[in-house]
């Protein structure tokens, strides 16, 4: 029987990611069916996807959660996550990134390197993970192989190395050269690409054959000494040692292997596979994962099935049947269903009722995991998204995520008094699960308003409250996230001096207040000494400058981007209190924010349209009437690709507006880029609007 180790090193933890509508989930279904896990080809366009089990992605053809299943090929397990692709549920892509040793970047052969494609790479950059590159719809009109290995080391900064040729292109694309096996593959349609026929390189393609091996060796010799020994000799590298020295050179993140395909068609998915298993690391070969101990010091964990227990919950789902499942990667160590174990972050001990493997929406009860292993827990009752679970009386914490703000808010409101209790709990499960969505009360209207990374992301969540959970709402129109900052200095006091029965309260501050770069939060100096405030009363003063900062001036919006400076100020020996400093802090805050001329900031969003060159006229213009920035246009084959930076309250119902401009022949993209200040005029108008003026 295989040792632990042994099944480690046969074990492989990936993500397939790319743009929306680049193939991930087709190139998944695939992988499912080729590896015997699937009995039919599920297809996107039929909502017959395996892995799109959400009726919200059925019906729409999208990947919205990202979904985890167990396959084996060649007697090697791989524990595969396909994300989605779609801007507004990057937080999905983030987190299973977070857990996962290597990734499938999915590009278009038409669209090479789209925005969200460079997203998701920044993603796997930030965590270090290395990565193999798939040309996928090598068959459709207007692909480009060598376009895309360009964009992918232009765009993306890599150092993409192909490992094959495509053979035919287009609608005549029949299969690839295998640069390292030296032979030609085609796949047989009778079998849907189950029988692969190898053929030795028709003369067409041999001079192109022999040029690309000669720079694919060259490049590896950068790499690997022994490769570079003997091309420099002129020997032959023999297909072991290439195989070696690009394993090795992709761990190292210095090369990209790229493969490519048509995964509709059913052509190119199995060496795909032989190249998850070549290139991409086991558990062992990622380095010890590092976290920090009780005081703060360094400490690291090997993959080892022996070791102390340590893993962490990537994500957290609920859904109307069943308690919350917490998805967890397992660092080091054991869970046996029973176990008692401790959650670092909260402090709490949590016990082990249910373990589950995932197959998509499908589960199936194990009674352990181990090292390497991704799995789900029932029954945390404290742990959320990005805490660390660890052994009792051990202590761990691994690094967390960031998720981003979100941008885009409606109000939401229960159709009678009886739905209310039951809109709120079914609010608070959604958002444990979704660190990208956050409820919020108007301090004003009383009114509950749900804010997420777009329109697609609420109309999901909205979608699922009625259809999944069953509760009945009313809900607004969008609102843009606006926030406020200050184009200048202000100085302001806040007394407050109350006699309260037998004791007074008494504080007394003054505060200084400018603007910060965009960007840069907040920050609070004081310039006090004991004499005039004693630093006892400095924590509610801090306190109450952070509280002040949720609600700006002009509109309530958050304040942000400023420096806030106590210069002066006075106590009372025996009246002082805190709470009285807090009142007098809050005072003094408002009093010199309306002082230092607060401005209203907007959402600004990264926009890429891609659209035929007939209408390009008709879209830069529209786009222009949206007080957008036009960054560049870039052509591509007979399509134009144009960037623009844009405010998103310019951008509701654009879907629509593009798709009748261009005859449905447009697309767009769209992520969030920075905030920045609404013109004055703009501004005046948004004011009087909210206000009612």
């Amino acid at each position: 029987m295989a040792t632990h180790s042994e099944l480690l090193a046969n074990t492989r933890n990936i993500g397939i990611m790319a743009h929306i509508d680049a193939g991930k989930t087709t190139t998944t279904e695939r992988i499912l069916y080729y590896t015997g896990k699937s009995y039919k080809l599920g297809e996107v366009h039929e909502g017959t996807a395996v892995m799109d089990w959400m009726e919200q992605e059925q019906e729409r053809g999208i990947t919205i959660t990202s979904a985890a299943t167990t396959c084996f090929w060649k007697d090697t397990k791989i524990n595969i996550i396909d994300t989605p692709g779609h801007v507004d549920f990057t937080v999905e892509v983030e987190r299973c990134l977070r857990v996962l040793d290597g990734v499938i970047a999915v590009f278009c052969a038409v669209g090479g390197v789209e925005p969200q494609s460079e997203t998701v790479w920044r993603q796997a950059d930030r965590y270090r993970i290395p990565r193999m590159a798939f040309i996928n719809k090598m068959d459709r009109i207007g692909a480009d192989f060598h376009r895309c290995v360009s964009m992918i080391a232009d765009r993306l900064g890599a150092y993409p190395l192909p490992l094959q040729l495509p053979v035919g292109k287009e609608t005549e694309f029949e299969g690839v050269v295998d640069l390292i096996e030296e032979k030609m593959l085609l796949f047989n349609e009778q079998s849907l690409g189950q029988e692969i026929i190898e053929k030795e390189i028709p003369a067409p393609y041999i001079e192109e054959f022999t040029a690309a091996r000669m720079a694919l060796i060259e490049k590896l010799a950068d790499f690997d000494e022994s490769v570079m020994e003997k091309f420099v000799e002129d020997t032959s590298v023999s297909k072991s040692e290439i195989y070696a020295a690009l394993r090795k050179a992709t761990l190292a993140l210095q090369v990209v292997p790229v493969l490519c395909g048509s995964a509709f068609k059913n052509k190119g998915v199995q060496p795909l596979l032989d190249g998850i298993i070549r290139y991409l690391p086991s558990p062992l070969d990622v380095p010890a994962i590092a976290g920090l101990d009780q005081d703060g010091n360094p400490v690291s964990r090997e993959t080892d099935a022996g070791g102390k227990f340590c893993g962490l919950v990537f994500k957290l789902m609920s859904d109307a049947y069943v308690e919350n499942l917490a998805f967890i990667r397992l660092y080091s160590g054991c869970i046996t269903v029973g176990d008692k174990i401790f959650n670092s972050c909260k402090g709490k001990q949590e016990k082990v009722a249910k373990i589950l493997k995932l197959h998509a929406n499908k589960r199936e009860e194990v009674s352990q995991l181990t090292a390497g292993d991704i799995g789900a827990i029932v029954g945390l009752k404290f742990t959320t998204t990005g805490d660390t679970l660890c052994e009792k009386g051990d202590f761990i914490v691994l690094e967390s995520m960031d998720f981003p703000e979100p941008v885009i808010g409606v109000a939401i409101e229960p159709k009678t008094k009886a739905e209310e209790k039951k809109l709120e709990e079914t609010l608070k499960k959604i958002a444990l699960e979704d660190p990208s969505f956050t409820i919020s009360v108007n301090g004003d209207t009383g009114q509950t308003i749900i804010s997420g990374m777009g329109e697609l992301h609420l109309e999901i969540i909205v979608d699922r409250l009625i259809n999944d959970f069953k509760v009945s709402a009313n809900i607004g129109k969008p609102q843009v996230a606006y926030k406020e900052s200050l184009t200048a200095r202000g100085k302001a006091e806040g007394k407050f001096d109350q006699l309260t029965g037998a004791k007074g309260q008494y504080g007394h501050v003054v505060l200084e207040i400018e603007p910060l770069g965009r960007g840069q939060g907040f920050e609070f100096v004081s310039l006090v000494d004991d004499t005039q405030i004693p630093s006892i009363f400095l924590a509610a003063i801090q306190k109450s400058v952070v509280d002040s900062l949720d609600a700006g001036p002009l509109l309530g919006y958050p304040l942000t981007d400023v420096k806030i400076s106590l210069v002066g100020g006075s106590y009372h020996e025996d009246e002082s209190t805190d709470m009285a400093f807090g009142i007098s802090t809050s005072m003094a805050m408002r009093r010199a924010a309306l002082e230092a001329q607060p401005v209203l900031l907007e959402p600004v969003m990264d926009l890429e349209v891609v659209t035929p060159e007939e209408y390009v006229g008709d879209v830069i213009s529209d786009l222009n009437s949206k007080r957008a920035k036009i960054i560049g246009v870039d052509a591509a084959s007979n399509y134009q690709m144009l960037k623009a930076h844009v405010p998103l309250s310019e951008m509701f119902g654009y879907s629509t507006a593009l798709r009748s401009a261009t005859q449905g022949r447009a697309n767009f993209t769209m992520q969030f880029l920075e905030y920045n200040v609404v013109p004055a005029a703009k501004a005046e108008a948004i004011i009087k609007k909210i206000r009612g003026i």
